[in-house]
Protein backbone atom coordinates (compact mmCIF):
# COMPACT_ATOMS: atom_id res chain seq x y z
CA UNK A 1 0.00 0.00 0.00
CA UNK A 2 2.53 2.26 1.35
CA UNK A 3 6.23 1.98 1.01
CA UNK A 4 7.66 0.92 4.19
CA UNK A 5 10.68 3.20 3.93
CA UNK A 6 8.49 6.28 3.38
CA UNK A 7 6.50 5.25 6.78
CA UNK A 8 9.59 5.20 8.63
CA UNK A 9 10.67 8.30 7.05
CA UNK A 10 7.55 9.48 8.95
CA UNK A 11 8.38 7.93 12.18
CA UNK A 12 6.33 4.69 11.72
CA UNK A 13 7.52 1.36 13.79
CA UNK A 14 7.54 -1.86 13.69
CA UNK A 15 5.34 -3.93 15.97
CA UNK A 16 4.95 -7.83 16.09
CA UNK A 17 1.62 -9.67 17.61
CA UNK A 18 0.92 -13.36 17.74
CA UNK A 19 -1.73 -15.64 16.73
CA UNK A 20 -5.07 -14.99 17.88
CA UNK A 21 -3.87 -11.36 19.26
CA UNK A 22 -6.52 -8.81 19.15
CA UNK A 23 -4.56 -5.59 17.52
CA UNK A 24 -7.67 -2.87 18.30
CA UNK A 25 -11.48 -3.57 18.24
CA UNK A 26 -14.80 -2.56 17.42
CA UNK A 27 -15.30 0.78 19.03
CA UNK A 28 -12.13 1.65 20.13
CA UNK A 29 -10.39 5.02 19.25
CA UNK A 30 -7.71 5.19 16.69
CA UNK A 31 -4.49 6.38 17.25
CA UNK A 32 -2.39 4.44 14.44
CA UNK A 33 -2.33 3.77 10.77
CA UNK A 34 -1.36 0.12 10.19
CA UNK A 35 -0.16 -1.72 7.45
CA UNK A 36 1.03 -5.26 7.69
CA UNK A 37 4.02 -6.65 6.63
CA UNK A 38 4.08 -10.14 7.36
CA UNK A 39 1.32 -12.56 7.75
CA UNK A 40 -2.43 -12.20 7.69
CA UNK A 41 -4.90 -10.28 10.00
CA UNK A 42 -8.84 -11.26 10.22
CA UNK A 43 -11.02 -7.76 10.34
CA UNK A 44 -14.63 -8.17 11.53
CA UNK A 45 -17.45 -7.64 13.45
CA UNK A 46 -19.10 -10.12 16.27
CA UNK A 47 -22.53 -10.31 17.17
CA UNK A 48 -24.11 -10.54 20.58
CA UNK A 49 -23.87 -14.72 20.29
CA UNK A 50 -19.93 -14.57 19.53
CA UNK A 51 -20.57 -15.26 15.74
CA UNK A 52 -17.99 -13.16 13.18
CA UNK A 53 -19.26 -11.01 10.25
CA UNK A 54 -15.92 -11.34 8.53
CA UNK A 55 -15.19 -7.86 6.69
CA UNK A 56 -12.32 -9.22 5.07
CA UNK A 57 -8.88 -10.39 5.53
CA UNK A 58 -5.33 -8.63 5.24
CA UNK A 59 -2.71 -9.38 3.56
CA UNK A 60 0.84 -8.42 3.27
CA UNK A 61 1.09 -4.56 2.06
CA UNK A 62 -2.38 -4.23 2.80
CA UNK A 63 -3.73 -1.69 5.21
CA UNK A 64 -6.09 -2.04 7.65
CA UNK A 65 -8.62 -0.20 10.20
CA UNK A 66 -8.23 2.89 8.26
CA UNK A 67 -11.49 4.39 8.41
CA UNK A 68 -11.19 6.50 11.50
CA UNK A 69 -8.09 7.98 10.04
CA UNK A 70 -10.52 10.16 8.15
CA UNK A 71 -13.76 10.54 9.68
CA UNK A 72 -12.33 10.55 13.17
CA UNK A 73 -14.80 8.01 14.12
CA UNK A 74 -14.44 4.92 16.06
CA UNK A 75 -12.74 1.87 14.72
CA UNK A 76 -15.79 0.07 13.02
CA UNK A 77 -14.42 -3.12 12.98
CA UNK A 78 -12.08 -5.88 15.05
CA UNK A 79 -8.50 -6.72 14.02
CA UNK A 80 -6.93 -10.03 14.69
CA UNK A 81 -3.71 -11.85 13.99
CA UNK A 82 -5.00 -15.58 12.14
CA UNK A 83 -1.34 -16.08 12.15
CA UNK A 84 1.72 -14.65 13.66
CA UNK A 85 1.98 -10.80 12.07
CA UNK A 86 4.71 -8.20 12.01
CA UNK A 87 2.90 -4.69 11.71
CA UNK A 88 4.33 -1.13 10.41
CA UNK A 89 2.66 1.49 12.02
CA UNK A 90 2.43 5.09 12.05
CA UNK A 91 0.57 7.71 14.57
CA UNK A 92 -2.19 9.94 13.49
CA UNK A 93 -0.40 13.48 13.28
CA UNK A 94 2.65 11.96 11.31
CA UNK A 95 0.46 10.08 9.15
CA UNK A 96 -1.40 13.58 8.35
CA UNK A 97 1.41 15.32 7.75
CA UNK A 98 2.53 12.25 5.23
CA UNK A 99 -0.47 12.67 3.42
CA UNK A 100 -0.52 16.27 3.40
CA UNK A 101 3.07 15.78 1.33
CA UNK A 102 2.39 12.65 -0.47
CA UNK A 103 -0.83 13.01 -3.02
CA UNK A 104 0.12 10.18 -4.39
CA UNK A 105 -0.81 8.35 -1.90
CA UNK A 106 -3.77 9.98 -1.10
CA UNK A 107 -4.99 8.77 -4.60
CA UNK A 108 -3.58 5.18 -3.87
CA UNK A 109 -5.95 5.32 -0.81
CA UNK A 110 -8.82 6.98 -2.95
CA UNK A 111 -8.29 3.43 -4.69
CA UNK A 112 -8.61 1.58 -2.30
CA UNK A 113 -11.32 2.80 -0.77
CA UNK A 114 -13.85 2.53 -4.00
CA UNK A 115 -12.38 -1.42 -4.49
CA UNK A 116 -13.49 -1.75 -1.09
CA UNK A 117 -16.92 -0.39 -1.91
CA UNK A 118 -17.13 -2.48 -5.31
CA UNK A 119 -17.20 -5.38 -2.88
CA UNK A 120 -19.69 -4.42 -1.05
CA UNK A 121 -22.02 -3.70 -3.57
CA UNK A 122 -21.09 -6.30 -5.47
CA UNK A 123 -21.89 -8.76 -2.22
CA UNK A 124 -24.85 -6.97 -1.51
CA UNK A 125 -26.37 -7.79 -5.20
CA UNK A 126 -25.14 -11.29 -4.80
CA UNK A 127 -26.97 -12.11 -1.55
CA UNK A 128 -30.22 -10.70 -3.38
CA UNK A 129 -32.10 -13.80 -4.28
CA UNK A 130 -29.24 -15.87 -6.02
CA UNK A 131 -29.08 -19.56 -4.92
CA UNK A 132 -26.12 -19.97 -1.99
CA UNK A 133 -24.01 -22.12 -5.24
CA UNK A 134 -24.63 -19.15 -7.20
CA UNK A 135 -23.66 -17.04 -4.34
CA UNK A 136 -20.44 -19.02 -3.53
CA UNK A 137 -19.22 -19.34 -7.42
CA UNK A 138 -19.43 -15.22 -8.00
CA UNK A 139 -17.55 -15.02 -4.93
CA UNK A 140 -15.06 -16.87 -6.00
CA UNK A 141 -14.21 -15.13 -9.02
CA UNK A 142 -15.12 -11.64 -7.50
CA UNK A 143 -11.95 -12.80 -5.07
CA UNK A 144 -10.08 -14.40 -7.82
CA UNK A 145 -9.83 -11.55 -10.79
CA UNK A 146 -9.58 -8.48 -8.07
CA UNK A 147 -8.01 -9.50 -4.26
CA UNK A 148 -5.31 -11.42 -2.54
CA UNK A 149 -7.35 -14.18 -1.50
CA UNK A 150 -6.32 -16.28 -4.21
CA UNK A 151 -2.78 -17.84 -4.97
CA UNK A 152 -0.96 -16.68 -7.98
CA UNK A 153 0.74 -19.26 -8.70
CA UNK A 154 -1.34 -22.21 -8.07
CA UNK A 155 -5.16 -20.95 -7.56
CA UNK A 156 -5.64 -22.29 -4.57
CA UNK A 157 -8.36 -19.92 -2.59
CA UNK A 158 -6.57 -18.65 0.59
CA UNK A 159 -9.88 -19.14 2.73
CA UNK A 160 -11.50 -21.56 4.70
CA UNK A 161 -14.96 -22.61 4.15
CA UNK A 162 -15.76 -20.94 7.84
CA UNK A 163 -14.06 -17.59 6.21
CA UNK A 164 -15.81 -17.61 3.14
CA UNK A 165 -19.26 -18.36 5.37
CA UNK A 166 -18.48 -15.47 7.64
CA UNK A 167 -18.16 -13.17 4.46
CA UNK A 168 -21.09 -13.40 2.82
CA UNK A 169 -23.32 -14.51 6.12
CA UNK A 170 -24.28 -18.17 5.47
CA UNK A 171 -23.78 -21.18 7.23
CA UNK A 172 -20.35 -22.91 6.72
CA UNK A 173 -22.83 -26.43 5.95
CA UNK A 174 -24.10 -24.16 3.25
CA UNK A 175 -21.07 -23.04 1.57
CA UNK A 176 -19.53 -26.79 1.98
CA UNK A 177 -22.56 -28.10 -0.21
CA UNK A 178 -22.65 -24.71 -2.63
CA UNK A 179 -18.85 -25.60 -3.19
CA UNK A 180 -19.28 -29.32 -3.79
CA UNK A 181 -22.16 -28.82 -6.16
CA UNK A 182 -19.79 -26.55 -8.10
CA UNK A 183 -16.92 -28.98 -8.02
CA UNK A 184 -19.57 -31.56 -9.59
CA UNK A 185 -20.05 -29.06 -12.31
CA UNK A 186 -16.65 -28.88 -12.69
CA UNK A 187 -15.96 -24.75 -12.14
CA UNK A 188 -13.29 -25.93 -9.27
CA UNK A 189 -11.86 -28.72 -7.96
CA UNK A 190 -10.97 -30.09 -4.25
CA UNK A 191 -8.06 -31.39 -3.26
CA UNK A 192 -7.00 -32.81 0.21
CA UNK A 193 -9.63 -30.16 0.78
CA UNK A 194 -8.31 -27.41 -0.68
CA UNK A 195 -10.09 -25.51 -3.13
CA UNK A 196 -8.91 -24.93 -6.64
CA UNK A 197 -10.12 -22.48 -9.09
CA UNK A 198 -10.98 -22.88 -12.91
CA UNK A 199 -6.85 -22.42 -14.15
CA UNK A 200 -5.88 -25.24 -12.43
CA UNK A 201 -9.09 -27.42 -14.01
CA UNK A 202 -6.92 -27.74 -17.17
CA UNK A 203 -3.72 -30.02 -14.98
CA UNK A 204 -3.41 -33.28 -12.81
CA UNK A 205 -0.57 -32.18 -11.80
CA UNK A 206 -1.35 -29.88 -9.04
CA UNK A 207 -0.82 -32.47 -5.60
CA UNK A 208 2.32 -30.35 -5.41
CA UNK A 209 0.71 -27.04 -5.36
CA UNK A 210 2.87 -23.88 -3.94
CA UNK A 211 1.31 -21.88 -1.35
CA UNK A 212 1.21 -23.85 2.60
CA UNK A 213 -2.05 -25.23 3.73
CA UNK A 214 -4.03 -22.79 5.82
Amino acid sequence: MIETDLLLVYGAVYKKVYEDEVIFTEGENCLFYHQLVEGRIGWSNFNEDGSEILQGVVWPGECFGELPLFDQQPYACTATALTECLIIRIPLPEFNSLLCEHAEVRQALNRMFAQKLRFKLFLTHQLAGHSPERIVDEVFKYLHLHTNNVCGECNKLMLTRQQVANLTGMRVETVIRATKILENKGKLRIVRGKIFLPACLETDNIQGYCCSSL
